[in-house]
Parts: structure tokens; sequence; C-alpha cells
């Protein structure tokens, strides 16, 4: 009997689930996202009829075409379930147009989370495509289209091929070199410091210099320490002046938006940008859990909202109850507010039941899957907990006018941080004091001063670029995971640990898009059409009215380029040895994937080498290479012998040059908990890293 409905959703993997959950009278089949797009090999926008897009079906999606096509016809309803969101829309509007389904047709359903509920209750409203979210999607679609295809053909033409400029692209670009000229141009100042120990009977305890005759000082070269120190008499106890203690609550954080979710992977999971979305993905669209087939353990991952459902919140309340006791459950749990401008279509990333905990699903999940979705789980439980509360102490202690000062922190009551411990707020033993009274008097033990200089901003890590984009209302959750990976496969930014650095081309390619498009780099004009897009998706504005009033002044500003920027020659460096093939230079060249070396009779010689980094240490296979520093195709550093494919030495771990006293095995540097150690591969010796 032939099924009566059809759903359309984006991906495989939700269409089995969905499936399942609507029982036999559904057919649901996938679009595997886009279906029409513009075009790539042309501009594709009408400017002379308001900006119309000319969308053509994607390359390669005919079969899937055909494949909708087809199964449409055998039904009598056909309702489009993509994303709940911009871009989902678009792909409904799109697969519509395909099918050549009627106009207004209630035929579009949203869900937030892929369970069964959700799911069937989707069914029970479906709604008429919202044209208004259709439209705020054209009009970010067509305004990249207008800067990436106006801006990056005179980035070839004027400095090399293969470049691209971008709107949120030119602005993260932009941040990270701002900040390097921020750290080039910082002044270090000299400042001291002085920790001294006391001891109150058997107890030692560390102290800070605070001032001089109860004011604040702060010491700035060793003179002043030398003075400071000659006051103290260190046969003499100090007294204990003032004790000052008080309770301090810490809230919970909020449950995760996109943005703060990919910035807490990065940090603690050490994940990039685009893998936390990956992972997001698939908890979202469902893993197959055994007897009770495939669910969807989070709701969806694209939202910038803070809110939570009131059914969600009755059963994290249910669950902590019960799990941890009711003085752990936050009576009224905070209100947070949405960062301004959040769209706040849907709730913000949670499980999609609470009582689905990590522990249960430590033999379903992958590693990755499991650190993600525990950190997910974790923080919604921790955001319906009551606020964590610590005693705290302050005391001053003084002796001739010299006063040092003392704070420590006990936890009393755990709070939320029972199942979500936020690394800066961990108290350890060495907060602990004491217990000190006002006129007590307590023993110097020793002084410790130490020379500091103020440090320079920190560059941006991918955590740090992503909350920067954020907080100045550059693009949107979905849009900052391909706009990291953009800026480093454009070879714009390199990373050096986890921290972004510059590249020279990098550098060129801002320069000009400053000097010529100052509004493209111009934070606030970017974060206004972002507010002017949100107001199309609202239906305060037209979308063809937003593009025009971007596009007019940009016109301009493109005419003007074209004919003044001069040619860029990006000159190559001598590399200081000669061809081994045909004797000439070799020279230093810039291409898509960083530097390397090349003849410089190209292109008559196409000898090229990579540039690799010698570590100082032999190859311990061949004894006659050394051990090079190595890129995989994943970009992880290993390490390998420049003789490759010689000598086909390699290891994950950096060698030291040195072989194991037990069994003779090359020796290497090891990350472990704690530290760096130096480790042998092959058994168990370990040594510490000698300074």
């Amino acid at each position: 009997m032939p099924k009566k409905n059809l759903v359309i959703v984006e991906s495989p993997a939700k269409a089995k689930t969905i499936e399942k959950y609507l029982g036999r009278n559904y057919h649901v089949v996938a679009s595997l996202g886009h279906i029409r797009d513009l075009p790539k090999s042309q501009m594709g926008i009408d400017f002379e009829h308001n900006y119309e897009p000319k969308y053509i079906s994607i390359r390669g999606k005919g079969e899937t075409i055909k494949n909708l096509k087809k199964e449409a016809a055998k039904v009598d309803n056909v309702y489009l379930a993509a994303d709940p969101d911009r871009e989902g829309e678009a792909i409904a509007w799109h697969v519509s147009h395909i099918l050549g389904l009627p106009d207004g047709s209630k035929n579009r359903v949203v869900f937030n989370e892929i369970t069964k509920d959700a799911v069937k209750n989707s069914f029970k409203t479906p709604r008429s495509i919202d044209m208004d979210l259709v439209d705020a999607q054209q009009a970010r679609r067509v305004l990249d289209r207008i800067v990436g295809y106006s801006i990056s053909p005179i980035l070839w033409a004027k400095v090399k091929k293969g470049l691209s400029a971008g709107r949120v692209q030119s602005i993260a670009l932009n941040l990270v070199i701002t900040r390097e000229k921020e750290i080039k141009a910082f002044n270090p100042e000299e400042y001291w410091t002085i920790d001294a120990e006391f001891a109150k009977g058997r107890t030692k305890f560390v102290s800070s210099f605070y001032g001089v005759n109860g004011k604040k000082k702060e010491l700035k070269n060793n003179d002043e320490v030398k003075e400071l120190l000659g006051q103290i008499d260190k046969n003499k106890p100090f007294d204990i002046t003032a004790v000052v203690k008080k309770e301090r609550r810490r809230q919970p954080a909020a449950p995760f938006t996109t943005s703060s979710l990919q910035q807490e992977a990065n940090k603690r999971l050490n994940y990039k940008t685009r893998k936390t979305m990956m992972i997001a993905q698939q908890l979202y669209e469902g893993i197959n859990l055994g007897k009770e087939g495939t669910v969807g353990l989070i709701t969806y991952m694209r939202t910038d909202s803070k809110r939570i459902s009131s059914v969600a919140k009755h059963d994290a309340a249910k669950f902590i109850h019960e799990e941890y006791g009711e003085q752990f459950a936050a009576h009224k749990p905070q209100t947070v507010k949405n960062q301004e401008g959040a769209q706040d279509a849907h709730e913000a990333i949670r499980p999609s039941s609470v009582f689905r905990t990590p522990e249960s699903l430590k033999d379903i999940l992958s590693r990755d899957q499991m650190r993600l979705y525990q950190l997910i789980w974790s923080r919604f439980v921790a955001s319906q907990m009551t606020a964590a509360v610590y005693d705290t102490v302050r005391a001053d202690i003084e002796q001739n006018g010299v006063t040092f000062r003392t704070n420590g922190s006990k936890i009393k009551f755990a709070g939320f941080t029972k199942v979500y411990d936020l690394s800066d707020a961990k108290t350890s033993k060495k907060d602990e004091l004491p217990e000190l009274l006002e006129g007590e008097q307590v023993k110097l033990s020793k002084t410790d001063p130490a020379q500091h200089f103020t440090q320079p901003p920190a560059r941006y890590t991918e955590a740090s670029l992503v909350k920067a984009l954020e907080e100045n209302g550059v693009g949107r959750p979905s849009t900052y995971a391909p706009t990291i990976d953009t800026i480093q496969k454009r070879y714009y930014v390199k990373l050096e640990g986890k921290s972004f650095v510059p590249t020279d081309l990098g550098e060129i390619v801002d320069a000009l898009i400053e000097e010529f498009f100052p509004d493209i780099v111009n934070i606030d004009f970017t974060a206004q059409l972002e507010n002017d897009l949100d107001s199309v998706e609202e239906g305060q504005k037209n979308w063809v009215t937003v593009v025009d009033e971007y596009y007019k002044p940009f016109e301009k500003e493109l005419t003007k380029a074209d004919s003044e920027i001069e040619k860029v020659q990006i000159k190559d460096e001598p590399a200081g040895f000669n061809c081994d093939i045909c004797g000439a230079p070799m020279v230093i060249k810039l291409g898509r994937f960083g530097k390397f070396y090349a003849c410089s009779r190209f292109p008559d010689c196409r000898n090229t080498k990579p540039i690799v980094k010698e570590i100082g240490v032999t190859c311990s296979k061949c004894h006659i290479g050394q051990v090079v520093e190595k890129k995989s195709k994943r970009n992880r550093l290993f390490y390998g012998c420049s003789r490759y494919p010689e000598c086909d030495f390699v290891s994950w771990d950096r060698p030291i040059g040195r072989d194991c006293p037990k069994d003779g095995h090359f020796l290497v540097e090891k990350k472990v908990k704690g530290g760096r150690r130096v480790v042998c591969p092959n058994g168990d010796y370990e040594e510490e890293i000698q300074k």
C-alpha cells in the first residue's frame, strides 16, 4: 500500500530517525542540503531588476532532484522539514519551488529536537513557508556573493590568484591583524611584587604586599623594593590589623548558545570550531541507542538564545531533586538575558532528555561524542541548580607601616559545582587560611620579591575570536566555523600553538581592504547590517532595500579600487642554496598553503621543496638524516627523517636525541597529565625535563 505523506529533511541520518517516529503512513527522504544556489561561474545577480538572484540546480544534485520529484508524485501530501533556521527555511523554499508545490501551502514543519514527541507534535501544526525568513537568507546570500565576487577578482589581479574576501572573514582577519599591531606597539612596564610567608603556630600561609601606611602602593623598581624591605624588622612579629569575613555566592552559567559552546569546547576539550559543530550535528541528528532506536540527544545546535522550555526546566528540577537532593535544585532558576541581537528562534543547546545521563551512554558514544555531550549535559543541569557558596576571608597584616594582605576562600556549599565546576572557580588547599583573628600576631618566615613586566594583549585563539565576533555583533553562530576555516585555508593567518598569527599575505590583503573598502572592515557597519537582516526576518524591512543601501556605496568603492590599486609584487626571498637539479639559486615562494622552496628558473625548472624545521636531533634509525617537523594531512604536527623516503622514521612525539637507559629505544618529550615529561615509548621509563 503506497504511503500517503512524503517528508523531506536535509540529511539521511535524520530521515531514518524521523520515519521511525512517524510510522507507516510517512516516507522520509533527504535533500542532502541545498539543491539550488547561485551559479559558481558568474555573479548570478540581476542588478537591473532588484538584485534578483539567478538560482540554478546545484551540479551533482540532478539525481537527488529526480528522486524527490518521483517520490512527491506518489503521495497526497509533501512536508518540508529542513532545519529550524533561516538557511533551513531557504532550503524548504527551494525544494518547494523545484517540486512545484502551491504557494502558501501549510507544509512546513519545524522541531527543535529530534525526539518522538517533538517530531509528532510538529506535524499537528504545519505552517506555510515563512518568506521573511527566506528573504533574510536571500539578502545575506546576495550580499556575500556581491562582496566575494567583486573584491576577489581584484585581489587575484593585483596580488595573486586563489585569494578571496568576504564580509565576515575580512573582519575576522582584521581583528587578528589589529591585535598583532597592538602587541608589536606594546611597551612593557616594570613592576614588582613581594610575597611573604607567615607562620601562625605550625601553620604557614602566603600573603602579598599591599601598601604603606594604609594606602595601596605600586612597586616600580628594585630600589623601591629594597627601601620597603628595609622598613621591616624580621625579628619582630606582625600584627593582624583587620579581618573581613564574607559569604560569596557564585551563580551558574546559562545553558550553551552556539558560540559559547564553540568557545568552551575549544578551551576545555581543545576542539576546533568545525569539529565542535560536526559532533554537535551528530548528537542532534540522532545516535543509535540499541533497544531505544535512534534518538537525537541534544536540541538544535545553531542558536543564539539562552531560553529553556518549561518542560525542560521541570524535568531538570525533578532530576536534580532525585539525584542530588532538594537543596541543590534552584527554586527559581536565574533569568538570563539573551545577547543583544539574538534571534531567539528556539531554545538554548541542551540534552533532549536530562534523564539520559552521560554515564548511561558511555558504552554507546565515541570518545569525542561523549566529551561534548558531557559538556552540554553538565552545563544545562548546572544552570538549573543553586549557587555555589564560599566563605571568604581577607586579612591585613602590618608592621612598621608596611601592610601585607592575604585572601582566602573555602567552599561552604557546592551548589552547581557538584555538576559543572568552572575551572577559574576551583578552590584548592592553597586558598585556605588558618583561623586569623584581629589583634593576633604572626611571624614572618621569608619574603620573595619578584620582578614582572606588563604583558601585551593575548593573541586570538579560536575561542576568543568567536567571542570577539559575537560581542561585536558580526556574523551569526552558523558562520563562525566556516569563517575561521577560510582565513586559515587562504593562508591569511596561521596557528602557532593555539593562537592565530597573521601571515605576510594576510597583512597585504587586510591593508588593501582597509584602504579601499573601509566599510567591509568597519565593525559597526557590519553589525548594523546584521541588525538589518534581523529586521527583514521580522518583516520590518524589505530585503531589496537592505541590499541596495549596502551596495550603492560599495559600488563606488569598487570603481575606485579597480583603478587605483597598484599591482602588489610579492618578492621571492633568496633561500641561500642552489637547486640540486639545475644549479640555479633557490628562492622562497608564497603558495596557497604557505611558503616553500622553488627554483628561481621556474617554469624552466620546476624543482620545489617543502620548508622544514630541524629540531637539532639526528635520526635514530638511519643515523644520517636530521629529524624535522612535519604536518599531517589534518595539520597535526609530527616528526620525521629529512631523508624520507630513503628513511621512513616517524614519531608523533618530539625525539630528544638520547636513548632509553633500559632498552635503548629513542626517548621523546611527551605531554602528560600535569605537564611534559621525557618518556620511552617502548616501556615504563620516565624522567623530568631538564631545564
